[in-house]
């Protein structure tokens, strides 16, 4: 049976449009123009939630698409809370969630694709990066010491690392992701829009929770005195890497009901265009099913609590 349509398709209005220049001040934080409220948008969610499981079945049963979910956000945007609410009803079994830390002295060997590349999901599964590919793009834009660590050819100093070579990165991951969707991945990427005024919010219910405490640390203000650059790192990424292939949508953050239900929704009208069914039988495997019914309709049961059993 079809997946029914969902009345609401908010992918045009949060897709970033391939080459566009992004300025994110011109991006909402808290969409202000909801269509519904929070008990319809968590009723609606659920709904889409058990159309995401109904997906992930068929995607597995057909076995020629897979799907990675790309997640970044500036700290305290609520990437773990999207992870365990829109991911909920699916089937552990068939997805990786993989959350990219600093790399490792094994991962600075390797190019620094290489530890993503080997975490991509398989043909059937659902692979979302908590964190991703663009921290390379992110993080070490801000902070390019970290980028002598790799020992790459040609850069030396900081002064190598110029223009021109985060050109080249940007060139590298669109690559990347083209080759991945050329042989089957649906990549869909979400940028979680947070404000500043919302961050400061969250930061202060973690260090006032005794229950939250562990998600805070002091590098995390350390960053945030950072807000203006890695602002700016995130439009060049934005504008850069989202195209028909591997598109970025950029989500509304500050309410975290309405960035759940806007994501599951992304996720269920972009999933539903590849038409999923499950295979068709030839009728030399029907004519099997048919014998092998047969057999078992036609056995004797034996007697209860008899060795047979």
């Amino acid at each position: 049976m079809a997946i029914q349509e969902s009345k609401f398709n908010y992918a045009d209005r949060y897709r970033v449009d391939s080459g566009k220049e992004i300025r994110l001040k011109d991006w909402v934080t808290d969409d202000k123009d909801k269509p519904l409220n929070k008990e319809d948008g968590e009723n609606i969610l659920k709904a889409d939630i058990l159309k995401l499981s109904d997906i992930q079945e068929k995607l597995y049963a057909s076995n020629r698409y897979s799907v990675l979910i790309v997640i970044q956000a500036m700290d305290a945007a609520g990437k773990d809370s999207v992870v365990k609410h829109v991911m909920s009803g699916l089937n552990p079994q068939g997805v990786t969630v993989t959350s990219f830390k600093t790399p490792t002295h094994q991962e600075l060997e390797h190019d620094y694709l290489w530890r993503h590349y080997i975490a991509l999901p398989a043909r059937g599964m659902v692979g979302i990066f908590n964190r991703s590919h663009y921290e390379n793009v992110l993080v070490t834009r801000v902070h390019p010491e970290y980028i002598l660590n790799e020992n790459l050819p040609g850069i030396k100093e900081l002064k190598d690392i110029d223009k021109s070579f985060w050109d080249n990165r940007f060139r590298q991951i669109n690559h990347f992701e083209r080759t991945l969707s050329d042989n089957g991945t649906i990549i869909l990427k979400f940028f979680l829009h947070v404000s500043k005024k919302e961050q400061k919010k969250r930061f202060l219910e973690r260090i006032n929770d005794p229950a939250k405490n562990w998600k805070f640390s002091s590098t995390d203000i350390q960053e945030r005195e950072l807000w203006k650059e890695y602002r700016k790192s995130y439009e060049d990424m934005l504008a850069n890497t989202s195209n028909t292939t591997a598109p970025w949508f950029v989500i509304p953050a500050d309410d975290k009901w309405f960035t759940r239900f806007i994501i599951a929704n992304i996720i269920v009208c972009e999933l539903i265009k590849l038409d999923l069914s499950f295979p068709q039988l030839s009728d030399a495997q029907k004519k099997s099913l048919e014998d092998s019914k047969k057999l078992l309709t036609g056995e004797t049961e034996s007697p209860a609590g008899s060795n047979n059993e």
